[in-house]
């Protein structure tokens, strides 16, 4: 019996999103044929492409919160991806999102390959992190860890300068803009990262100002008079740009397959990969990750960068799919995918969690707002709504939910009015009950 409940509570999460989707085929209207609305294929991958942008963006907020930090600046950059992807898709020449676009690709594809190049040539870095009080060992010789990748590194970035800027003149095509626009989200992660982890700055603060930052700095490239910049692919846009909005074989829509494939891939390094236990420990007990020898700036710095690149991809995703670009087309984006991934069981003290958990999160999130909408439900009952389920899964995921109805029981009981000092330390927490009880051993002694 203690074993089935334990893997009850294990399961909580699964068996919510099975909750949610028994309500909602039970409540969902039906076609005149007789069909269930929700249950059908098509609604259902509705929503698969729906959530696909905040699971995007939620995916790389899970990597910074289990690291204790926090990204408020998601929404914004999106928002900027977005201004980004559209102006470079419909205008050609020279314009403002050219110029700021094409050295970001070509200065982060350069640095990203060196970067790679030297992990494969140099063999991974061993050692203590400098702020520990030792340095890195790499045990090959200089031109192989260094030299070989800076080569190969300036090589790719003469090429993609040369393949962005042939492309100026007569817009950019579907791979031009998943290089760009990410490439500069990536960029914006990147001074997050660095005034985080070199300013020792409060994640919150750093965020929130780069939220603010990247707004105006939209608005500034779209221009005054473009509020909106729109995309209608076969007129103003390639026709092939359609493809990312597309069904991938008839079987799943094309952001979808973005979400579940950033979802595998991240879940996986997180899992089976270094990074991923460093990530854990650091959100676990950050001093003792240093005093481990953990390079605890390099993993929040690259936490950070992952998020403004997801944030980016996202961007496109929202072009293709609402066939406009919008300085503030993110706006509120952050709580959504805060929201999605607290109820993924993540928790925002770090250390806890997973991708798995915030694809369930994302899922619920994504389903309940269909059903709402199929029953017709108001906008602000909606947000209502809403608000109420992420406190109440919150509280279950945390296991508050027992704790605050066994307080509830006894304050109910007659032992409670009989015992005030018994009824006191079941109110308090279980550290104050501890030095309360060391307290009494001392008094007893």
């Amino acid at each position: 019996m203690k074993a089935l409940l334990r893997l009850l509570s294990r399961t909580k999460l699964y068996w919510g999103l099975l909750l949610i989707c028994l309500v909602g085929a039970l409540t969902s209207p039906h076609t005149s044929s007789g069909n269930n609305i929700f249950l059908s294929y098509g609604n259902l991958t509705d929503v698969l492409r729906q959530v696909s942008i905040t699971g995007l963006v939620a995916t790389g907020m899970t990597m910074v919160i289990l690291l204790g930090g926090i990204d408020l600046s998601v929404g914004s950059v999106m928002g900027f991806s977005t201004v980004i992807c559209a102006m470079l898709l419909t205008k050609p020449g020279w314009t403002t999102a050219a110029v700021i676009g094409v050295p970001a690709a070509t200065l982060v594809s350069g640095v990203a390959v060196a970067l790679a190049a030297r992990f494969i040539f140099a063999g991974l870095a061993r050692g203590r992190d400098v702020s520990a009080g030792r340095r890195r060992e790499i045990a090959l010789s200089s031109w192989r860890s260094t030299g070989l990748p800076g080569l190969l590194g300036l090589v790719v970035a003469i090429a993609v300068a040369w393949w962005t800027g042939n492309q100026v003149a007569t817009k950019f095509g579907v791979l031009g803009v998943l290089l760009v626009a990410p490439c500069l989200a990536l960029m914006l992660g990147a001074i997050n990262g660095v005034l985080i982890v070199t300013g020792r700055l409060q994640p919150f603060i750093v965020t929130l100002a780069m939220m603010v930052s990247a707004l105006g700095i939209a608005r500034l490239t779209a221009g005054q008079d473009n509020a909106v910049v729109p995309v209608y692919t076969g007129t103003n846009a390639t026709e092939s740009f359609e493809l990312l909005r597309s069904m991938l074989w008839g079987v799943l829509p094309v952001p979808s397959v973005f979400f579940l494939a950033a979802i595998v891939l991240f879940g996986a390094i997180l899992r089976f990969t270094t990074f991923g236990r460093y990530a854990y420990a650091i959100g676990g007990n950050i001093e003792a990750a240093k005093l481990s020898g953990i390079k605890v700036a390099q993993v929040q710095l690259t936490a950070y960068l992952l998020s403004g690149l997801l944030a980016g991809i996202a961007g496109v995703l929202f072009v293709a799919q609402y066939r406009q670009g919008k300085p503030d087309a993110g706006a509120g984006l952050e709580l959504d995918a805060i929201a999605a991934v607290v109820i993924g069981g993540t928790s925002l003290m770090g250390g806890r969690g997973g991708l798995a958990g915030t694809f369930v999160g994302v899922l619920i999130f994504g389903l309940l707002s269909d059903i709402l909408q199929l029953q017709n439900i108001d906008s602000n009952v909606q947000l209502l709504m809403k608000g109420l389920i992420i406190v109440c899964t919150v509280l279950v995921q945390e296991q508050n939910l027992g704790q605050l109805i066994a307080r509830w029981r006894f304050s109910r009981s007659p032992e409670a009015s009989a015992d005030p000092k018994t009824a006191e330390s079941c109110r308090l927490p279980s550290a104050a009950k501890a030095q309360f009880a060391r307290e009494d051993f001392d008094e007893a002694s």
